[in-house]
């Protein structure tokens, strides 16, 4: 059964998303339909859970010690790269 859904976007996001479905050869409607079921599939959320194979394979590869913090040394990396 099919019912209306009235939704308010900025003219531009539906201009743009218009011409996006159309160059998929979908209606908008089909969209964000396909959409909607996408996000509240919990298959969906299930696949984001899952590690490809290519990174199956390298998981345990490296070896850090138990207090390293990958966010300190992104910055400080970041920090250096940029000058800081």
């Amino acid at each position: 059964m099919k019912t209306n859904l009235t939704l308010t976007l900025n003219r531009e996001v539906i201009e743009q998303a218009k011409k996006y479905a159309a160059n998929k050869g979908e209606s908008l409607s089909e969209m964000v339909e396909n959409y909607f079921k996408y996000i509240t599939d919990s298959k969906a959320e299930d696949e984001k859970e899952q590690l490809s194979p290519r990174v199956k394979k390298l998981r345990g590869v490296l070896k850090v010690d138990p207090d390293f913090n990958y966010k300190d040394v992104l910055n400080e990396a970041k920090n250096t790269k940029h000058g800081l």
